[in-house]
């Protein structure tokens, strides 16, 4: 194995008693070569599962992941950390829960502390309305395997007390909740799933920005990189946000709009919260670290950008959220905000497909649900680039589904990415 070998705790207690002398790189840093069977444009949380999974499950080699920053420097490190099942169609269900499974075993899987916390998700229920939906989702996710179950006023109010359920506007009356789901520590995926993949002898390029795909005779040949063009069998396209951008490099334009997605954590505070929970009256989310702050993010901002930045009106609204659900809050100080850059889909759900280029596939389009399938995303992935067959969960992930008309719109809000 390249790097610094197997961790273990027998590893940690050598190492302190000779003066922590022993640690080396946790990967290489290599030069490209002049051609890889395989290119993965994006070394993000999802880029690099792909690249882990196609050498480690596929066996696949000459794998180089090309990243123009630095690994993990864009949404994975940019995320609220959460991770859970609870989806409504058949399209999604399945590999969400195919995701969660594989978190479950995701630290002893690349060896690597994670720090996967399986502390509960609850969605908080307002309305009579609200409860019905919530209770065919749940059914929906046990139909699929998962875990799920219907919580009254009193269960909820025993877990949190002090939230506002007398509010005159969304009383609180119940809550689903999924156990299984939670949060994991974003940086470490990334740092985990690059380690693995290095160990596996893919190359992990940085600060290589490719700028070109070129393509002969309808089938793609390699890329052009700040550092040169590199020859390639197969290039696949994981870059989030700048999916658009990318593409373009070869005339596709994608069924997708990129917008900013912000969040927000407060100062340290005592415990306080032990899972993660959502309003169901309004976009906000939050659950506590392990630092003792909250973290928190509500709806995207309304415009269409590229800056991981975002505005003042989305961060009044997702503090009035947090207010109206948990109003003792409000004396908490905002300690910081950051933004990463959605790739909204026009029915909110993601595409991972070959395009009509050969040896050219697309992930894509995740919209709000990227971090929680990032390792369903690289087996998916790694899966359709090694076999040219999409995995079995992820079959209705296409393009075409657009223009036939099947459409996997888990919200319900039709082709307005701005409302998914």
């Amino acid at each position: 194995m390249f790097g610094t070998g197997r961790y273990s705790g027998w590893r940690v207690v050598k190492e302190a008693l000779t003066g922590h002398k022993g640690w080396g790189p946790a990967w290489r840093d290599p030069e490209p070569q002049a051609a890889y069977d395989y290119i993965i444009i994006g070394g993000g949380g999802h880029g690099l599962a792909t690249a882990y999974y196609l050498a480690k499950e596929f066996r696949q080699a000459r794998i180089a992941v090309l990243e123009k920053g630095y690994l993990g420097g864009g949404n994975v490190g940019r995320n609220t950390t959460i991770i859970r099942s609870n989806y409504l169609l058949d399209g999604n269900e399945p590999f969400y829960e195919f995701s969660l499974k594989l978190w479950e075993g995701l630290e002893q899987d690349f060896n690597f502390n994670a720090m996967v916390s399986q502390r509960g998700i609850i969605n908080l229920i307002h309305t009579d309305a609200q409860r019905d939906a919530f209770t065919r989702r749940g059914n929906a996710m046990i139909l699929n395997g998962a875990d799920a179950e219907l919580l009254d006023r009193e269960q909820v109010r025993a877990m949190y007390p002090f939230l506002n359920f007398n509010n005159a506007r969304f009383p609180i009356k119940g809550a689903l909740m999924q156990r299984r789901g939670g949060t994991v520590r974003h940086d470490a995926v990334a740092w985990g799933y690059a380690r693995g993949a290095d160990s596996c002898g893919v190359d992990l390029i940085q600060n290589c920005e490719v700028t070109g795909i070129r393509t002969e005779h309808g089938r793609v040949t390699g890329v052009d990189t700040t550092r040169g063009f590199i020859g390639a069998k197969k290039v696949g396209v994981a870059v989030a946000g700048n999916s658009s951008r990318v593409m373009a490099h070869v005339g596709m334009r994608l069924p997708m709009e990129s917008h900013v997605l912000q969040a927000f954590v407060s100062e340290g505070l005592k415990p306080l919260i032990d899972g993660v929970m959502t309003y169901g009256a309004g976009h906000f989310y939050v659950s506590q670290s392990d630092k003792g702050g909250l973290v928190f993010g509500g709806d995207i901002d309304g415009y269409n950008t590229y800056a991981q930045r975002g505005n003042m009106p989305v961060v009044e609204d997702v503090a009035e959220g947090g207010m109206s659900l948990i109003p003792m809050i409000g004396r908490a100080r905002l300690l910081r905000t950051w933004g990463g850059i959605m790739d909204m889909s026009m029915d909110g759900s993601p595409i991972i497909d070959k395009t009509d280029i050969e040896g050219l596939y697309f992930n894509g389009g995740w919209c709000y649900g990227g971090f929680k399938a990032t390792p369903a995303s690289g087996w998916c992935f790694a899966h359709l680039l090694a076999t040219d067959r999409p995995h079995e969960t992820a079959t209705a992930y296409r393009f075409d589904r657009f223009r036939k008309g099947l459409m996997i719109d888990e919200k319900g809000q039709g082709a307005q990415p701005n409302l998914h």
